[in-house]
Parts: C-alpha cells; sequence; structure tokens
C-alpha cells in the first residue's frame, strides 16, 4: 500500500515539474515544444491569401451610393473635422436587412396555363403551416412582396391571413426562370438558350431591387418577405453569398420552405435558415 501511494506521489510531482519546466524555458524551446500540439490559426492572423475575395461593393447594382466618403464634402480645414466626422457617422448604414424568402406550396404543375397552375390541397396545407411557423418566429415583417404567378400568389394569400394588417407589393421579376446555364448542366432541364436570356436578366434585375444594404436614413432593422420560386431563391442565394451562380441547381428546396438572408450594414451577407421545413409534418413536405 505505501509502495502504491508512493509512486502515486512520485508521478504527480514529476508532472508539475515537467509542467513548471515547461512553462519556464526560453521562448526557442516553447517554439520546439509547440510543434506537437495541435494548433488554430485564424486567416487573418497568417499570410493565407484566400482564392476568392469578398466583394465589399457588392450592391453596387443599386443606384444608391454606398461609400458615406463619396456623399460628404472633406473637411477644407482642421476645424471642420468635427462636423465632417459627425455627417461621416450619419452617412453610414446601422440597420440590417433580413429577407425571408418562401417558396410556394405544391401545385398543378402538369396544367399548361399558369392561371390553371393552383395550389394543390397539400400546397395549401404547406402555405398555411408556413404561415403559423412564421407567426411563430415572432418578426417583425414590414412588407410582403410575392411573384404575380398563381402559385405564389395564392401561397402568399394563405400566408397573409397569418398577417392580416400588413401591406402587399406584387413584382413580375419575381417570377420563376431560368436565372443562368447551371453547372454541370442538368440532363433532364433544358431551355432554349433565349429563356436564359430573358428570365436571367430578370431574375438578376430582381436581386438588384430586393438584394442590398439598408439607406443611411433606415433607422431600425427591417424584415421583408418575399413569396416566389425555387429557381429565383437558389439563384439569390448564391449571389447574395458570393457563391458561382451557376451552382444554384446543385441543391434543393422543398414546398413552404423558408430561406432567410441577413444583410448587415457593413455588407456582409449571412444565411440563417435555407429550405427549412422542419416544422412541417413529414407526410406534409413535397419537392419538384
Amino acid at each position: 500500500m505505501f509502495s502504491r501511494s508512493l509512486k502515486v506521489v512520485c508521478g504527480i510531482s514529476a508532472g508539475i515539474a515537467g509542467a513548471v519546466y515547461f512553462h519556464g524555458v526560453t521562448n526557442d524551446e516553447n517554439k520546439y515544444f509547440r510543434r506537437f500540439l495541435p494548433q488554430a490559426n485564424a486567416s487573418w492572423t497568417t499570410n493565407f491569401e484566400p482564392s476568392v475575395k469578398w466583394d465589399n461593393n457588392w450592391d453596387k447594382c443599386v443606384f444608391l451610393e454606398r461609400d458615406p466618403k463619396s456623399s460628404v464634402k472633406p473637411p477644407k480645414k482642421e476645424t471642420d473635422n468635427e462636423i465632417y466626422n459627425q455627417k461621416l457617422a450619419e452617412a453610414k448604414p446601422t440597420a440590417t436587412r433580413h429577407l425571408i424568402l418562401i417558396r410556394h406550396g405544391q401545385y398543378n404543375i402538369g396544367r399548361e396555363d399558369d392561371k390553371d397552375r393552383t395550389l394543390t390541397l397539400l400546397g395549401r396545407e404547406q402555405a398555411h403551416l408556413t404561415g403559423l411557423r412564421l407567426k411563430d418566429m415572432k418578426l417583425d415583417i414590414s412588407l410582403i412582396h410575392n411573384s404575380t404567378m398563381t402559385r405564389a400568389i395564392e401561397t402568399a394569400d394563405i400566408i397573409a391571413k397569418h398577417f392580416p394588417d400588413l401591406p402587399r407589393k406584387s413584382c413580375d421579376f419575381l417570377r420563376e426562370g431560368a436565372p443562368i446555364p447551371p453547372e454541370p448542366p442538368a440532363g433532364h432541364w433544358r431551355p432554349e438558350a433565349s429563356q436564359f436570356f430573358q428570365d436571367g436578366a430578370r431574375i438578376e434585375a430582381a436581386f438588384c431591387k430586393y438584394f442590398h444594404r439598408a439607406s443611411p436614413e433606415q433607422m431600425n432593422d427591417s424584415v421583408e418577405l418575399l413569396v416566389c420560386h425555387a429557381n429565383v431563391i437558389r439563384y439569390f442565394v448564391c449571389r447574395a453569398l458570393q457563391l458561382p451562380p451557376e451552382a444554384w441547381l446543385r441543391f434543393s428546396l422543398n414546398h413552404g420552405s423558408i430561406t432567410w438572408v441577413c444583410v448587415r450594414p457593413s455588407g456582409r451577407v449571412s444565411v440563417r435558415m435555407l429550405g427549412n421545413s422542419g416544422f412541417m409534418p413529414y407526410d406534409k413536405v413535397s419537392v419538384t
């Protein structure tokens, strides 16, 4: 028993001595020991060069000039610096824009005319469940935008019942279409080249219209709802994150799913939800 206790004491002493020695060695010796320890370097602490850098001026497609220095005249003398800095601060955006993108519910896809492509019974249930989910999220939604296609209008109508006082706007730019030829190509889906040119310009215009940082005049964060289509939403996400837009067909979105994009006043963009439909019972989930 005494022998076992002696071994334990010796082991603890040796560990303490080793720790004290390691702590007391010189910087050069520390570097030697650190070679054997796991390390995690932050990218800004190294000389790491990213393959693609973030474009801080990504929302230049909007008519508003986003650089505060371009809208404030520089001071002519040093005594004007305080006033200049104050005006500069006032010209900087401070609010975050939250864009909630909703894919429409399941619809009668076999019909030729858009007016006949109405929501199925399941699609109406999905829209109702999405409305309930948005209500539970307690978001301070200020406006509902919807595509002018029948399935998007009907989905927005059902969601709007949960927000009866919210204003509505319809937008042709949000209609479904072929945003850009996907890479890799899809063998089962091959629109005419002319359709990409026509739809692509329109969907890019929609991105420029809705995706930009807040203006300096906007004091509070805003939340807007966009009820539209899978191709449009997937293209928006790729563009907003500055990913190759040709990648839009590499992921799917369920009917009635929620995608949440945040545009910070700094111009940084993040996705808080992508095609979220976990709030629906599994037998209510569908995708095409």
